[in-house]
């Protein structure tokens, strides 16, 4: 019987760190049931290498957006480049974008006018938004929570989703509350993480997303390699587990929840 199908909603398949086997990743991936990737970006470079990916493989797409670390001489100028790039028909999210305020990259206040501005672009393309959020909680919300509501009617239900999701549970329940996903990633499985597994068991099933976020944090089957789409379905194990599913009804779900989220074909 064939694997499951699965989405891997977050893979930097675009760093060198693939440079020297991304067809046998991509292989890989396809064995271990996994037919579909989302590429986000981090910058207009990351991105143009997404989209070439994408071009030349089936089930690859593509997330357009400048990452918190890298939005240091974010301006009108790369809104507009990046306007581009998210009208090609692979693009299906506006991301990475969020706030970072661990590794203090960029002074915080630019971090905040670059995510709204790519809010702004997301409202007006009407595509979802994949977001990083680090130490940075109260402000991404309080940005969030002034933008959603605002967002256009067909977007209700599709705003985005807080990648490799890590906060509080109360951070969840606001996310959940304003209409947003969880993406759950390889430290679902870590054995101490008992508190993020509390959150994953408490969130409605209909809002939850696997990612690798490959190619970090790897599953604690696989701990200290290089992630890769492969390793999905220790995600989705885990989160079945979590909810007492079978893992091919978690893996239906979850695909269904991307599909429905990005409109993937």
């Amino acid at each position: 019987m064939p694997a499951p199908r699965l989405i891997d909603t977050h893979c930097h398949l675009n760093f060198s760190s693939y440079d020297g086997d991304r067809e046998a990743v991509l292989r890989r991936a396809r064995v271990a049931g996994v037919d579909r990737v989302i590429i986000p970006a981090i910058d207009h470079a990351s991105c143009r290498r997404a989209l070439a990916l994408a071009d030349a493989h089936a089930g690859l797409f593509v997330a357009a957006g400048v990452h918190p670390n890298s939005c240091g001489d974010f301006n009108a100028s790369m809104l507009e480049t990046l306007r581009g790039f998210s009208r090609h028909q692979l693009a299906v999210a506006i991301g990475e974008i969020g706030l970072d305020y661990y590794w203090d990259k960029c002074p915080p206040a630019r971090q905040r006018c670059a995510l709204e501005m790519q809010l702004e672009l997301a409202a007006e393309l009407q595509l979802p938004v994949i977001l990083h959020n680090r130490d940075s909680s109260d402000d991404l919300l309080a940005i969030l929570e002034t933008w959603a509501p605002t967002a256009p009617p067909v977007m209700n239900g599709r705003l985005g989703v807080l990648h490799s999701f890590s906060a509080s549970a109360d951070v969840a329940l606001r996310a959940l509350e304003l209409g947003f996903y969880l993406g759950f990633t390889g430290p679902i499985t870590y054995k101490k993480a008992h508190g993020l597994r509390a959150i994953a068991a408490e969130a409605p099933i209909d809002r939850l997303l696997i990612e690798t976020d490959g190619p970090f944090l790897a599953p604690q089957q696989r701990r200290g390699k290089r992630n890769q789409p492969s390793y999905l379905r220790y995600v989705n194990e885990r989160l079945a587990q979590l909810h007492g599913l079978a893992f091919e009804d978690m893996a239906r779900q979850t695909t269904l929840n991307a599909e429905r989220l990005f409109a993937l074909p």
